[in-house]
């Protein structure tokens, strides 16, 4: 039998090592695990869309609009918590402040949806309503592209990714961490919600963009439409779970872990971690950018709100609450928190933020694993 190895597959000091060591091998994913990602696959691609499209709508049987909707919202959250499991859970780098990349993306998504209305507006301009409302007389140089999907696609990764970049390479080299960095996190999404807050900026100010029509020539509100982007969601999430799996599972995964566990010991060893904690940094920025872009023609809008210090809140709720440092825990906990959410702000809509709250302490005190972490110790219970 092979000696334990640590996290860049070296055996500990001490340990009967005779030649070169090897990293470890681990599966991506075991024989359970891709038919899990077949099944899912199958159900956000062809048994949803039958529910929903073919199923007639008085059957017990039939996937509303509403449930359409509120699914392909859902898993846009969940895009997000699986992007802050892997700087939370995985690299130990708590940030406050993904939100921030959530409304980039959808803003970069929301100004070719506004484009796309056309002169089906309240003023029937090739402007959008709200720069004929505030007296516009052409578009801002920042909406040059803003009529390609192309451009705007590819603008959704540039414009958080670079930010992204840039911030997190000032951060990670002046070794900012902690609740220093989450609170800078914070800071920062809070300033840029004030700046879209901002007539003159051009992002819609307070009321951000709405009324959207079409999405690549195609009208956004129909039912068909729904279920095609609520599948698109889904598909990416399904991509997403995999890709992280595949970092996780990596020699690249096993050093961020490594800087998770002990920094310091990770330099000694020759590691930068400076490169690894802003590589998984922007590209979790990223993950959240393209959740914000699906997210946006699924809800029809998107405003400041969306930067807001709770929405950045909640999404290391959902993550603390499925279980970091597992993947699917967060994915699951985006999916239970959201639901429950739904169900509160219409059974007791006065109550339904003491609930979030009262929920993220129980999950610190009595589930600090959270909802996996309570499924597996109860397996490990049973004889």
């Amino acid at each position: 039998m092979s000696p334990p190895r640590n996290a860049f597959g070296v055996p500990p000091q001490g340990g009967a090592a005779t030649g070169p060591a090897e990293p470890v091998p681990r599966r991506l994913l075991g024989p359970a695990g891709w038919t899990a990602v077949l099944v899912a696959v199958i159900v956000v691609a062809v048994v949803m869309p039958l529910l929903a499209l073919a199923v007639p709508r008085g059957s017990a049987l039939h996937f509303s609009d509403y449930y359409v909707s509120l699914t392909g919202k859902i898993l846009c959250y969940a895009i997000c918590a699986l992007a802050m499991d892997l700087i939370w859970g995985y690299t130990g780098i708590l940030s406050l402040g993904h939100g921030l990349f959530f409304a980039l993306g959808g803003y970069a998504m929301g100004m070719y949806l506004m484009r796309q209305i056309g002169r089906d507006g309240s003023y029937q301009s090739d402007l959008p309503d709200f720069m004929v409302f505030l007296n516009w007389k052409s578009l801002p140089w920042h909406w040059a592209l803003s009529d390609s999907f192309v451009a705007q696609t590819l603008l959704v990764l540039a414009v958080p990714g670079l930010l992204a970049f840039v911030f997190g390479f000032f951060a990670f080299r002046s070794r900012i961490k902690g609740v220093y960095f989450s609170i800078i996190t914070q800071a920062l999404t809070y300033a840029a919600m004030l700046l879209f807050f901002r007539n003159e900026t051009g992002f819609g100010g307070n009321n951000g963009f709405t009324d959207f029509k079409r999405i690549l020539g195609q009208p956004i509100a129909t039912p068909g439409m729904r279920v095609l982007l609520c599948g698109l969601s889904g598909l990416v999430l399904i991509g997403f779970y995999v890709m992280a799996r595949a970092i996780v599972h990596s020699k690249y995964g096993r050093v961020l872990q490594a800087i998770r566990d002990a920094e310091s010991r990770v330099m000694f060893t020759g590691y930068n971690p400076v490169a690894y904690k802003l590589s998984i940094w922007t590209l979790s920025a990223m993950m959240c950018a393209v959740a914000g872009a699906l997210y946006v023609p699924q809800v029809g809008i998107i405003n400041p709100s969306e930067m807001t210090p709770s929405a950045s809140i909640e999404i290391a709720v959902w993550a603390a609450v499925g279980g970091r440092a597992t993947l699917i825990g967060p994915i699951l906990g985006a999916f239970f928190v959201n639901f429950a959410k739904s169900w509160f702000t219409v059974a007791f809509p006065d109550f339904w933020l003491f609930f979030l709250g009262a929920l993220f302490i129980a999950v610190t005190l009595f589930m600090p694993d959270g909802i996996v972490g309570l499924v597996r110790r109860r397996k490990e219970r049973r004889p």
